[in-house]
């Protein structure tokens, strides 16, 4: 299984042909490869999903710079009800 740095790192190793082939366009990245290209950010999130499960993946639009997640978003403690 590939870690999400994995999968930026992938992304980030085509970047440039991305953007020449892609700009303004969603890409999927999961297991170091593009596994799809789509026009919306809901397109790309429900194929994943549907592909992938809960992943990991990359989910980037092309052309624009990384999304910062504050810690609360990322952060999700696990609960045990008694």
């Amino acid at each position: 299984m590939t870690t999400l740095s994995e999968e930026i790192a992938a992304y980030e190793s085509m970047q440039r042909s991305l953007e020449l082939d892609y700009l303004g366009k969603w890409v999927v990245f999961h297991n170091k490869n593009l596994s799809g290209v789509y026009d919306s950010f809901e397109s790309a999130a429900a194929d994943a999903v549907g592909r992938f499960g809960r992943g990991p993946y990359l989910i980037r639009e092309v052309g624009a710079g990384p999304v910062r997640l504050p810690a609360s978003i990322l952060y999700r403690p696990k609960i045990e009800f008694s």
